[in-house]
């Protein structure tokens, strides 16, 4: 059985409001996989929904980190359950928070969210990845690739299909703060290079994620 790990971007779950049309579908490739007797880990995270409770929070009182750090996991926590309940019956019954723990996984789904302040899902995942001794995450959200400088800023940007760590990190940065929007958390950079793990980036559209599965050609960038 091939089991894939993916951090499923709550910018994708929940862009302006919940996109019912790509679930939908996202739901049929899932179920498709299952029957070619792959199983998923999905990785939720907060996105959108997450920053506008950072948002008008802060506009009332002045937060700290950690305030901002768990309105964003509690987002993820939402959208987990939100995932969790469009599976239901094929998916482990407890959503994992903590990926340090030892994980029952005898299902096709496993569903995992936000765990502590300082720990991004993607920061969660790689940690996940590692537990359960998978080597490779496909991190799922609306920035299709890796750009050598952020595109929305510079319509230059060129896009990169394949990247060393060490080379990523110098984009990214060192730093992760809660509501940071990274195509790859930097500090989940850092333990994914340190791992040795493969994490690839793709958007959210379906025919491609269904490419990527059956080894195909894909949009996206590769960072190893």
């Amino acid at each position: 059985m091939k089991t894939i790990i993916m951090s499923l971007g709550g910018s994708v779950i929940v862009p302006n409001r919940i996109d019912v049309n790509f679930l939908i579908n996202f739901k049929k490739i899932i179920y498709r996989y299952i029957k070619k007797n792959y199983r998923f880990v999905i990785y939720c995270g907060g996105g959108r929904t997450a920053r506008n409770y950072q948002k008008a929070a802060s506009k009332v009182i002045k937060l700290n980190n950690k305030d901002l750090d768990w309105l964003g996991i509690h987002a993820t926590r939402l959208n987990a359950h939100f995932i969790k309940t469009l599976f239901n019956s094929i998916t482990e019954n407890i959503i994992v928070k903590n990926p340090t723990q030892k994980i029952k996984f005898t299902k096709r789904i496993l569903i995992a969210a936000g765990w502590k302040p300082g720990w991004s899902t993607d920061y969660d995942a790689v940690v996940l990845a590692k537990n359960l001794k998978i080597n490779t995450v496909i991190n799922m959200s609306n920035i299709d690739y890796v750009y050598d400088c952020d595109p929305k800023k510079n319509k230059n940007a060129k896009k990169i299909k394949d990247i060393c760590w060490k080379h990523y990190r110098k984009i990214s940065g060192n730093k992760w703060k809660a509501g940071l929007n990274k195509p790859f958390d930097p500090v989940a950079a850092k333990e994914a290079e340190k791992l040795g793990l493969k994490v690839i980036i793709i958007g959210k559209n379906l025919r491609n994620f269904e490419n990527l599965l059956n080894d195909g050609k894909f949009e996206g960038t590769i960072i190893t």
